[in-house]
């Protein structure tokens, strides 16, 4: 729900007033003065266009104050309008200048000075009122008898009945005599609205205005004009600027009740509303309520530019008049802050949207305009790099100029401003001698000469490519002194090489580990477990030899000669031999530890784990199977303690519940950290689970059939 922002009755104006006004009879302007004064009021309205300052000839009249006063212009009772009653103050100035005693001057001269001694001042005074609506000028004669003559002293005041205006209304007076001996006066008020009392009363255009709201929605700023269906009113947003013409920004003919919406970055502190209802003769009021609202004040700030106007002329361009102050500085390349020229040059007062002049001879990319408020910096723009390109490596030189022709010079750097001729560790002063030399010998951009100084740029990029040539050719001394290094110590960069080599072999090999896998071929659902194992194993990485994989190569060759050649690869590169225990297996090892081969036909041609018990056995009988061979068993399928013991000369381990340390054998000392171990186990188990939860389940007779898939790899 919208906050309230401001309650007003007709616009955003002032708190309402109670307002006691004098009423003035009769459309005529007049004037009068206060005792002893005489003056007279010019018909008709003036163009004003004040004159430059002159000097006085003598005791002149000229305003010193202006003071105004609120009164009813009445043509009846009821039928009246806001009127502006201004009272300007007068003083004489300046004083007659005694001339010296000089031989040959007589009596007739001293008569004829001090005839005007004795006579009356007489002053032409201008007054010049302007509103959003209304632009008038008059002009007053004003009569000084001689009496009240006295330089310094005020004379009294002249008194005009008045300038009619608008309510709500912001207006500005001037004040200035003809010609003109002084800056014109000024002064700035806000006229009230229709909420007075009296005012609402005696103005009949009161009675018709629309009463208008004002909130605020979020970042919205809401116009509620509350009335009636049937009445008809026009509403208008303009830009009020004393200092040029009026910028009305949207205008409406509106039917009531009405609400409008604006943005808030559309609040200017100039922004005013004018409203009015559509009828012949109607008053427009005007106010302007975002003067002091932050939130504009910011926005005012955003949308300002700088806009340069060749040769040297620059502007800023902005809605709403604003207090600011104008500076040169220099941006040197580099990222530092800009460095303001003050002194030698001094703060400009800057008017909106009014051309200025740089006090300068030539324009350079590196100077910047910087415009502040309050001493706050506002705006920073570098005209000139559209123009003139991007920033130089120039030295900016400032030269002082002191009583008696003495010259000092200094060059502009972030730490201050450095003596040519100094012993300073900074980029000028070592190159000092070089920059005056640049200076005498032309070669130095001359940017403002002045009464106090001058400033200078030298260009900087012939010491820059002499740096980086010394820069580089320590570059090549130092690649010539490794490379010849290289050339004595060949034979070590050799072993270096072939270390390096090997280092790179060695950590290929521990990230893919071989691994043979046997096992007893119990039935399809083991087979079935056996290549979920060996497929997750393949993806840790292992280079996983299996005889489920490999049925094409065992019926060519046969289980013997395929588990010969599988382990003595996986030997010889650093690879384990994984015995899988089964109860099948575990049959088998029984059988051969008694001495009684297994009987043939009882196992199928493929089984590579009756065939490699053979070699095997030798094994571990010799004490050669630590380091070459990893047991496992599943512990749902088989009992710890059901292992023959000899096999427990090398780690026998369960699965799944011994996964990291199953996982950590194969792949050697070169393997993961504890946290990747971890994470491997747990992707080996998701991927064991549905294989190992099929062979828990009760089944008939086990046969291969044609829906069993022995996994991945298999011919």
């Amino acid at each position: 729900m919208p906050v309230s922002w401001f309650l007003l009755s007709l616009a955003l104006g002032r708190s309402p007033v109670v307002l006691s006004l004098e009423r003035i009879v009769g459309p005529q302007d007049t004037a009068r003065c206060s005792p002893g004064l005489s003056c007279h009021l010019w018909d008709g309205d003036l163009l004003c266009l004040p004159g430059s300052i002159v000097s006085a000839p003598g005791p002149v009249l000229v305003p010193t104050r202006l003071q105004t006063e609120l009164v009813l212009r009445c043509h009846q009772e009821t039928d009246c309008d806001l009127c502006v009653r201004v009272t300007v103050h007068l003083a004489v100035r300046g004083h007659w200048e005694d001339p010296e005693d000089e031989e040959g001057l007589g009596r007739v001269a001293d008569a004829e000075l001090e005839e005007p001694r004795n006579a009356s001042l007489q002053a032409q005074v201008l007054l010049s009122f302007h509103s959003y609506t209304t632009a008038r000028c008059v002009l007053l004669e004003v009569e000084v008898p001689a009496a009240l003559v006295q330089p310094g002293q005020s004379v009294g005041s002249v008194v005009f009945d008045c300038f009619e205006a608008a309510l709500g209304a912001e207006v500005q007076i001037w004040s200035y005599t003809q010609p003109t001996y002084q800056k014109e006066l000024n002064f700035t008020q806000q006229l009230p609205d229709c909420r007075g009392h009296e005012i609402r009363d005696s103005i009949q255009s009161c009675w018709a205005l629309p009463w208008l709201n004002v909130s605020a929605d979020g970042d919205n700023v809401q116009l509620i004009l509350d009335v009636s269906e049937e009445q008809h009113f026009g509403l208008s947003l303009y830009w009020n600027q004393f200092d040029s013409p009026t910028k009305p920004w949207w205008h409406r003919n509106l039917t009531g009740p009405h609400t409008i919406t604006l943005n808030h970055t559309d609040l200017v502190p100039c922004l005013c509303i004018q409203v009015w209802p559509l009828e012949p003769d109607s008053v427009r009021t005007s106010i302007c309520p975002f003067r002091k609202d932050p939130r504009a004040h910011r926005n005012l700030w955003r949308a300002a530019r700088l806009q340069l106007l060749p040769p040297r002329g620059w502007r800023l361009d902005a809605p709403c008049s604003l207090p600011a102050e104008a500076t040169l500085c220099w941006q040197a390349l580099g990222g530092d802050p800009c460095q303001p020229l003050v002194p030698p040059l001094s703060r400009e007062n800057v008017t909106v949207n009014e051309a200025l002049e740089f006090p300068l001879l030539k324009g350079h990319p590196n100077l910047c305009v910087q415009v502040s408020s309050w001493e706050k910096l506002q705006l920073q723009e570098c005209l000139w790099s559209d123009s003139l390109g991007p920033l130089k490596d120039d030295m900016l030189l400032v030269e002082t100029r002191g009583p008696q022709n003495n010259r000092s010079l200094c060059a502009l750097e972030p730490s201050g401003c450095t003596p040519l001729l100094s012993g300073a560790s900074t980029r000028a002063a070592r190159l000092g001698e070089h920059l005056l030399q640049d200076l005498q010998s032309g070669q130095c951009l001359q940017l403002w000469d002045g009464d106090l100084g001058a400033l200078w740029a030298c260009p900087m990029n012939k010491y820059t490519h002499q740096r980086w040539a010394l820069v580089w050719l320590a570059c090549l001394l130092l690649a010539a002194v490794l490379f010849l290094l290289l050339l004595l110590k060949k034979d070590h960069v050799k072993v270096w090489l072939r270390l390096l080599k090997e280092d790179v072999h060695a950590g290929a090999a521990a990230r893919s580990r071989a691994a043979l896998l046997l096992y007893s071929a119990d039935d399809e659902g083991f087979e079935r477990l056996v290549g979920a194992l060996a497929s997750a194993l393949c993806q840790l990485p292992l280079r996983v030899a299996v005889d489920l994989w490999s049925r094409r190569e065992l019926s060519a060759h046969g289980p013997l000669a395929w588990f010969h050649a599988q382990r003595r690869r996986t030997l010889q590169e650093g690879g384990v031999v994984v015995l899988l225990f089964s109860p099948g297996a575990v049959a088998l090892c029984h059988e051969w530890l008694r001495d009684r081969a297994p009987a043939s036909g009882v196992h199928g041609p493929h089984d590579a784990f009756a065939a490699s018990l053979s070699c095997v056995l030798p094994d571990f009988l010799q004490g050669r199977a630590p380091g070459r061979y990893v047991g496992a068993f599943f512990e749902s399928l088989l009992r710890a303690d059901a292992v023959p013991t000899l096999f427990r000369a090398v780690p026998v381990l369960a699965l799944p519940s011994q996964l990291p340390d199953f996982l950590r054998a194969l792949q050697g000392p070169g393997g993961p950290g504890p946290g990747r171990l971890a994470d491997r186990a747990e992707q080996v188990s998701r991927a064991l689970r549905p294989a190992l939860d099929s062979c828990l389940r009760p089944q008939g007779p086990r046969t291969r059939g044609a829906g069993w898939d022995p996994g991945p790899g298999l011919e």
